[in-house]
């Protein structure tokens, strides 16, 4: 719905209450603006209030909501000074609200910015942090009532704003395929920039207006004449050429004004695709065209969808003229931005994910007229967006961009290997962090190193979480890979034994695990584990499978097992019977089982290795029975834990939040702290799922700064 173009906030909100209904947020806007526009008019407040005059006006001529109007009219009045007592009760009106002040950050990254910050990645940088795309929309509807406004502010601030356009607003509306907005923030910045070479294209386009003008209506009159003998009806006008798009085409050619072809112009506009051939025949029968500039995006559509017919003809007096033939369909698409101009205008494309973006943009374009589908669009916008990059700020405000759930060390390897080589530790957003920690878009991170180069084995270990990406894992694997022999052969039997010794693993025949993971040796396979192609969790599930319980004495002869059963645990040829887990070894799924018969309570279930059973076995082994664990795994499992570490402020804290992060229940915590070593042994009851989840935690557990040791109890 466009209104008539207004010269007053106060006529703006006249005339958008007498459209029709508004919706609460925008008529709690509205009410807000009427209590503000009462306030004593200062220099400034009249001037934000006419830029908010023309912001708003231009965003309801795009057809944008209620809710994203509502949006850019609170954000004004709260920083002018008329923030509302109540909180904003819309969660999509709030959504728009962060989307703002977080654009304000990039801005501020924008002042600062030096020779290594390229605008491309800020304008990434702040379509991934605006979470809610409608926001772009009001960002470039801001800036351009801010440009029109400049001749309000000094010299330097109107140099800083065209480049600030130039570099962001612009290029953005361009790849939206925006060309309401587009071409006039272009325009006025490109004014305001380079003033002289505005005014001179500016002169030589008015002193030719009357020829041109003149030779336009001509060429319609005979154009429109031809189409009408050949039975095809067409909507036929001057298409205008903005000073801007002139000069580049000009530095492009590099040509004078004269050379361009396409100051003359003419667009036809038809009813469909027969008839836009239809019309290019009869273009192409009225006047000769110029081989080599006939284009056809309607059977070859770009890669963005656009379509239309573009050809060059000499027409009358020999002068060169553009023709452009689209359907109706086919120009509202491109006038509002479905079809966007950004691949063909500035070359190259983007990542996948950037794409998508862009595709919702068009869509909520495209489909601003079908009130029926806004609310299902707008919950589209919001959650089906899953960008899957982040781009994070060095501190001299590079922008570089990672897969999502990168890490800061991550991060150090993909600024450099030899930052990643000596990385030891990383602040985000002036805050020391774990090197394991997964930063967000707009996070600021510094790299502490230190002189030596000296990555660590535990990189390598995918449990332990500090690398994901494979560029980095490469990095860290080719220099392990330099090392000798012997040291890695030292290395792969420390990973191992200390593996052993924090599951409370025994009695393994380490001879039968090479073949496991096509290793011909042991020291090829400690080789691969000191280097990271074998895991540490992977090399645990192997010992489990391995061990295998001696076999009890036979027990009595008990009811088969019913069909189906799901039963975490099942017992050699018995279904339904009542089974517990012993507390002195605590067994959990992958660990080797047998099961006792107690007398009243079932099955105690015990590891195959428990000390406590060997007694039972040989005081009673008639009652010593087969047990395996079964699929069922929602059921969870105690667990005791040991971690020992040197005290300090936060420690328990951090320990208990990598707890809560792994999923696992805490279910209780003894702490000691001794007073002349500092060091603290704590011993947490814990329930777990399975073994998997439990290898998984106690590498993070090791990872916590000042744990020195981390594993299950005996």
């Amino acid at each position: 719905m466009k209104l008539p173009t207004v010269a007053s906030l106060d006529e703006w909100i006249a005339q958008r209450r007498q459209a029709g209904p508004l919706s609460d947020e925008l008529n709690i806007a509205c009410t807000r603006l009427e209590t503000a526009l009462q306030a004593e008019p200062t220099p400034d407040l009249a001037a934000r209030f006419a830029r908010l005059t023309t912001t708003v006006q231009l965003l309801g001529n795009l057809g944008l909501d209620d809710e994203t109007l509502a949006a850019a009219a609170v954000y004004e009045l709260d920083r002018a000074g008329f923030a509302a007592e109540a909180p904003v009760a819309s969660a999509g009106l709030r959504l728009l609200l962060e989307g703002q002040a977080a654009a304000e950050k990039v801005w501020s990254l924008y002042a600062a910015r030096d020779a290594h910050t390229s605008p491309e990645g800020l304008r990434r940088l702040l379509l991934a942090v605006v979470r809610d795309l409608r926001v772009v929309f009001i960002l470039l509807a801001r800036q351009l009532s801010r440009l029109r406004a400049a001749d309000q502010i000094d010299d330097e601030a109107r140099l800083a704003l065209a480049q600030m356009t130039a570099d962001i607003h612009a290029p953005l509306a361009n790849r939206l395929g925006i060309w309401q907005l587009k071409w006039e923030l272009e325009d006025l910045a490109f004014r305001l920039s380079q003033p002289d070479t505005y005014k001179r294209i500016a002169r030589l386009l008015d002193e030719r207006r009357v020829d041109r003008e003149g030779y336009i209506s001509g060429a319609i009159a005979q154009l429109r004449e031809a189409l009408h003998e050949a039975g095809v009806v067409a909507d036929i006008a001057g298409r205008p050429k903005h000073i801007y798009s002139i000069w580049k085409k000009m530095q492009r050619k590099d040509g004078d004004f004269g050379a361009l072809y396409d100051i003359r112009a003419v667009r036809l506009l038809v009813k469909d695709v027969p008839a836009c051939y239809a019309a290019l025949g009869v273009v192409h029968t009225l006047w000769p065209y110029i081989p080599g500039e006939f284009d056809d995006y309607i059977a070859r559509p770009k890669g963005n969808h656009y379509q239309s017919l573009h050809t060059a003809v000499v027409g009358p007096e020999g002068k060169t003229l553009e023709v452009q033939i689209r359907s109706h369909d086919m120009h509202a698409h491109a006038e509002l931005g479905v079809a966007a101009h950004w691949r063909y205008k500035e070359g190259g494309g983007g990542d996948a994910s950037f794409e998508r973006k862009v595709a919702w943009m068009r869509q909520l374009l495209d489909a601003k007229d079908d009130s029926d589908d806004d609310a299902a669009l707008l919950a589209g916008l919001r959650t089906d967006l899953h960008e899957d990059r982040v781009y994070l700020l060095t501190p001299r405000g590079e922008i570089m961009d990672l897969p999502r759930g990168a890490t800061v060390l991550d991060f150090a390897y993909h600024v450099h290997t030899d930052v990643g080589h000596r990385c030891r530790g990383a602040k985000v957003n002036g805050r020391i962090v774990p090197l394991a920690f997964q930063p967000s878009s707009g996070d600021r991170i510094e790299i502490l190193t230190a002189k030596e180069k000296a990555p660590r084995r535990d990189w390598l270990s995918a449990q332990h979480g500090f690398l994901t990406t494979h560029r980095a894992l490469e990095k860290v694997r080719t220099w392990f890979k330099r090392v000798d022999l012997a040291a890695n052969l030292a290395a792969g039997r420390t990973i191992l034994e200390k593996e052993l010794r924090r599951l409370a693993l025994s009695n393994v025949e380490l001879d039968s695990l090479p073949p496991r993971f096509n290793h011909k040796s042991l020291e090829d396979f400690l080789v691969a584990l000191a280097l990271g192609d074998v895991s540490s969790a992977q090399v645990a599930r192997a010992l489990h499978e391995m061990i295998a319980p001696p076999k009890p004495a036979p027990a009595p002869a008990l009811r088969p097992p019913k069909a189906g059963t799901k039963d975490a645990l099942t017992i050699d040829g018995v279904g339904n019977l009542l089974t517990q887990l012993a507390r002195c070894c605590q067994p959990l799924p992958g660990d080797p089982v047998m099961g006792f018969i107690t007398r009243g309570r079932g099955v105690s279930v015990h590891r195959a290795d428990c000390a406590s059973l060997a007694r039972l076995r040989t005081r009673d082994p008639s009652r010593v029975i087969e047990v395996e664990w079964g699929n069922r795994r929602e059921q969870a499992y105690e667990v005791d834990v040991l971690v020992k570490g040197y005290d300090r402020k936060w420690l328990h804290k951090d320990i208990t939040n990598v707890i809560a992060s792994a999923n696992a229940h805490l279910l209780a915590v003894n702490t000691r702290v001794d007073a002349v070593s500092g060091l603290a042994t704590m011993n947490f009851a814990l329930r777990v799922t399975d073994y998997g989840q439990l290898s998984s935690l106690l590498g993070r557990l090791a990872a916590v700064p000042n744990v020195i040791e981390a594993r299950r109890m005996a």
